[in-house]
């Protein structure tokens, strides 16, 4: 299983006992739809690693307490710890046809209402306190923030994001 095959579930964060469970970190608004997973990637040295799950429950929120088979000491728990978690796109949930998740939309055309089409989304920068779409129109970088004040409209089937920005946003970059 490769990385761009999957997505980022969440982090181990640490040991719950010390008979191997772990505690994960999920990195989601809907925790309970991952209480009952069978299996899922750990990354370990930068190769995604299946581990079969035993037992999980949540834990306080957004904690996943879990027991993987073969892993049943502390220090067998202690390798995995600081670990990033992977599953797999297909266990993504379906998004309303308005939401969209960032790996979805590379490739889209950015349309703007003043300026018409000024480009392809190549990435989405969420390194940035907010979401940038990074734009590529003809070698030139244009960021727009993923705000939903300015984002009209979303047609998956047209691959198209209709967007209203601010007066002079799109002049600053042609």
């Amino acid at each position: 299983m490769k990385k761009e095959d999957c997505f980022y579930l969440g982090k181990i964060v640490k040991k719950y006992s010390f008979k191997g469970e772990l505690l994960i970190k999920l990195d989601t608004d809907e925790p309970d739809l991952y209480e009952s997973l069978d299996a899922l990637f750990i990354d370990l040295r930068n190769n995604l690693v299946p581990f079969f799950i035993e037992s999980s429950q949540l834990h306080k929120s957004d904690l996943l307490r879990v027991k993987f088979e073969d892993v049943d000491t502390e220090s067998d728990a202690d390798a995995l710890i600081k670990s990033d978690i992977y599953l797999p796109l297909k266990f993504l949930p379906k998004l309303d046809d308005d939401k969209f998740y960032f790996h979805e939309i590379i490739g889209f055309q950015v349309i703007d209402k003043i300026h018409g089409n000024i480009g392809t989304i190549k990435s989405v920068n969420d390194s940035t306190a907010q979401a940038l779409f990074e734009i590529d129109k003809d070698g030139i970088e244009i960021l727009i923030p993923m705000n939903d004040e300015f984002i009209t409209n979303v047609d998956k089937n047209k691959k198209e994001i209709l967007v209203n920005t601010p007066e002079g946003l799109i002049d600053l970059y042609l």
